[in-house]
C-alpha cells in the first residue's frame, strides 16, 4: 500500500481527536481477594457516523490469566475494527477477549485495547461491563455526538494520529516521542558532561545473529520492543533498529566486515531477517512505530567499488557478481514490510560518496533493483537515510556548489572534486526527487544522521574562505574539517550535530543519531574479536591513505577500540565540538 493511500485509510478510519468523552467503571474496593474490577471508556474520536475507543481494564480481584470483558449498547453501534483483544459483537452484546500477551492480569494490574465502530444516532457510553462474570458495577453518564457532527469522517489526519494496527503514519517521527537506548544512555551519563545528552534517541544495531537474543547479557531485539512500550505511555513512540548482517558485508572496507561469508544468503534469511520479522509482528508491539534502516553501506559499494572504476575491491566485485546484496536488501524490505508498523529506510550513502553524476543516477536505479528484489515492491520503502555513521555536514552555509571564484567553478577546487552537492541536506532532497521520479511514492520521507557531523568548536568557520582561487575559499569556509570527504573512521574534530527532530525541512522525515555517539567506526590497531570484525587501515591514523581517500592521512583518532564498542575519547571530542553547542 502506498503512502498516499495508507493516510487515506487513516483519515476513512476517522482517527482524529473529536469529543474525547470517557466513562469510568468501579468495582469492588475490597481486599485482594474480592472480585471487583475497574473500566475506563474512552471515546477518543467521532463523527458522524463512527467512532474510535479506547478501553483500560484494571483487575482489582483475584489474578487471572485471561480475561472477558463484556458490555451491551443501548444504540446500534457496531464494531468494526479491533487491536489489543479479540472484539466479537452479537447484536448490541460486544465481548471482548484477552490476547496471548495481555491475558495475566495480578490484583491492581491493567491492560488497555481499542476499537472503531460505526453508529448512527446517539452514542452512549455503556451502562455496564462484566470482567470474567463479575459485574463492574457503576453508574455511566451517555456520550452524544458533536453539538454539529461532521456529515463525513475527517479527511485531514490529526497532527499526532493514534497508531493502530493497519494504518501508518505519513511520517512515523511526527508527534512522536523516539526511543532512548537504555544501554547507550548509560554510557552516555557514565561520561563526565554525558548526562547533558543521555536522554537523546539513538539507533539499535542488530549487527550480528546473536544481537537479537543479546550479547553477553545485554538487551535483546524484545527486551528492546518491551522497553520501548514502557517509555511509550499513552502518545506515539518510535524504536529505531538498523539492520546490518548481510553476507559478505562491507565488501569495500575491514572495519564492520560481517559473521557471514559471501554466499551465506540463506543463512541471512532464515537464522537473521526471519527471527527479526517474527519479533516485529508479536501484536504485542503493535502499538509501536519500528523504523528500520535497511543494511548500511552495502548497495552503494556495488555502484563506486567495482571493476572499472578506480576504487574497485575483490570482495566488492564477489558481492555484484553473486546477487546476494541485492538478494538480501530485497528480502529484508519484503518481510519486514509486511508488518504494518514497521516503516523501513533504505541507506541511500551520502553526498561525498553518490553524489557525482556517474554515481547519482546508478545508486537511484540499484535501489529501484533492490526494492523489487524477492517479492519486495517499492511499497516497502517507506524512505531513504543518508549519512548514517558518516560526518558531511548538513549544511554548508558559507559557500553554494554553483559559486565560483575568478571565473572558475568551486566544483574544480580539491575538497569537492566535481562533486553535484557539497552538503548532506542538498543531496538528501535532490535524492528523494530522483527516486520518486523513477516510480518510488511521491510521499517518500528521508531521514539524515546528524550524530556526529555537526563540526563545532573553535575550527568552525564564522564566513566564507578567501577568495584567493577556488580552494582557499572552500577550505577556509568549510564547516566539514576532514581531510578528506572519503575519510570515515573515528574522525578527529568532529562534534555531534542536530538533535534529533522530525520534519526539520522540505522532504525529510527527521534528522536522527542513527548511529549512537561514543560508538567505535573501527579499530586504529588490529584487535582479535568473535565478532567478525576486522582492522581497517582508515581507523589508523598513521595510515597515508588510498585511492578513495584521495591518498589522504586517515584523520583517524588514536586508540581506538572495534566497531560498536563505547569509544570515551571519541565521545568527549564530539560533546566539545558539538555544535549547536551543548
Amino acid at each position: 500500500m502506498s503512502r498516499t493511500s495508507r493516510t487515506a485509510l487513516l483519515a476513512a478510519l476517522g482517527l482524529i481527536a473529536a469529543s474525547g468523552a470517557t466513562a469510568t467503571v468501579f468495582g469492588s474496593t475490597a481486599g485482594a481477594a474480592a472480585p471487583g474490577c475497574k473500566v475506563d471508556y474512552s471515546v477518543t474520536n467521532q463523527w458522524s457516523t463512527g467512532f474510535g475507543a479506547n478501553v483500560v481494564v484494571t483487575n482489582t480481584g483475584d489474578p487471572t490469566s485471561s480475561w472477558t470483558l463484556e458490555w451491551s449498547y443501548a444504540g446500534n453501534q457496531q464494531v468494526t475494527q479491533g487491536w489489543n483483544a479479540t472484539i466479537t459483537q452479537s447484536g448490541a452484546a460486544v465481548t471482548a477477549k484477552s490476547m496471548s500477551y495481555n491475558g495475566a492480569l495480578a490484583t491492581g494490574g491493567s491492560t488497555s485495547f481499542g476499537f472503531n465502530a460505526s453508529y448512527s444516532g446517539t452514542n452512549a457510553v455503556p451502562a455496564a461491563f462484566k470482567l470474567n462474570g463479575v459485574t463492574c458495577n457503576t453508574a455511566t453518564q451517555p456520550t452524544d455526538p458533536p453539538t454539529t457532527p461532521p456529515t463525513t469522517p475527517p479527511t485531514t489526519p490529526p497532527t499526532t494520529p493514534p497508531t493502530t494496527p493497519g494504518t501508518k503514519a505519513d511520517n512515523p517521527y511526527a508527534g512522536a516521542k523516539v526511543y532512548v537506548n537504555p544501554e547507550w544512555s548509560a554510557n552516555a551519563a557514565a561520561e563526565p558532561g554525558g548526562s547533558r545528552i543521555a536522554d537523546q534517541p539513538t539507533g539499535v544495531w542488530l549487527d550480528r545473529t546473536a544481537a537479537i537474543a543479546g550479547v553477553n547479557g545485554g538487551m535483546g531485539l524484545r527486551a528492546h520492543l518491551d522497553e520501548a512500550l514502557k517509555q511509550k505511555g499513552s502518545g506515539e513512540l518510535v524504536v529505531q533498529f538498523v539492520i546490518y548482517n548481510l553476507p559478505g558485508r562491507d565488501c569495500a572496507a575491514l572495519a564492520s566486515n560481517g559473521e557471514l561469508g559471501p554466499t551465506e544468503i540463506d543463512r541471512y534469511k532464515t537464522e537473521y531477517i526471519d527471527p527479526i520479522a517474527a519479533i516485529l509482528a508479536d501484536p504485542k508491539y503493535a502499538g509501536l512505530r519500528i523504523v528500520t534502516t535497511v543494511e548500511i553501506d552495502s548497495l552503494p559499494n556495488l555502484v563506486t567499488n567495482v571493476s572499472g572504476r578506480d576504487t574497485a575491491t575483490p570482495n566488492c566485485d564477489v558481492m555484484k557478481a553473486n546477487g546476494n546484496y541485492i538478494k538480501g536488501v530485497g528480502y529484508a524490505l519484503n518481510k519486514l514490510g509486511a508488518i504494518p508498523n514497521v516503516y523501513n529506510y533504505v541507506d541511500a550513502g551520502h553526498h561525498g560518496w553518490l553524489g557525482w553524476d556517474s554515481n547519482f543516477d546508478p545508486s537511484a536505479e540499484l535501489f529501484k533493483t533492490a526494492a523489487t528484489a524477492e517479492g519486495s515492491t517499492v511499497a516497502n520503502v517507506h524512505g531513504f537515510i543518508v549519512n548514517t555513521a558518516n560526518y558531511s555536514a548538513l549544511k554548508e552555509d558559507n559557500f553554494k556548489i554553483s559559486d565560483s571564484v575568478n571565473g572558475t567553478s568551486v566544483r574544480t577546487s580539491k575538497w569537492i572534486d566535481w562533486n553535484q552537492y557539497a552538503d548532506e541536506l542538498s543531496y538528501a532532497q535532490a535524492m528523494r526527487d530522483k527516486l520518486v521520479s523513477i516510480g518510488f511514492d511521491s510521499n517518500l520521507g528521508m531521514l539524515i544522521d546528524t550524530s556526529r557531523n555537526g563540526w563545532g568548536g573553535t575550527a568552525r568557520p564564522s564566513g566564507p574562505g578567501a577568495l584567493t582561487n577556488v580552494d582557499t575559499y572552500i577550505d577556509g569556509g568549510r564547516y566539514d574539517r576532514r581531510i578528506n570527504p572519503g575519510n570515515w573512521c573515528n574522525q578527529a574534530g568532529a562534534g555531534l550535530g542536530e538533535r534529533p527532530q522530525a520534519a526539520p525541512a522540505a522532504g525529510i522525515d527527521a534528522y536522527v543519531w542513527m548511529k549512537p555517539p561514543g560508538e567505535s567506526d573501527g579499530a586504529s590497531k588490529e584487535i582479535p574479536n568473535d565478532e567478525g570484525k576486522g582492522f581497517d587501515r582508515m581507523c589508523d591514523p598513521t595510515y597515508t591513505g588510498n585511492v578513495r581517500n584521495g591518498n589522504s592521512m586517515s584523520g583517524a583518532l588514536p586508540d581506538a577500540p572495534i566497531a560498536g564498542k563505547w569509544f570515551s575519547a571519541q565521545f568527549q571530542e564530539l560533546m566539545r565540538n558539538a555544535h549547536p553547542a551543548l
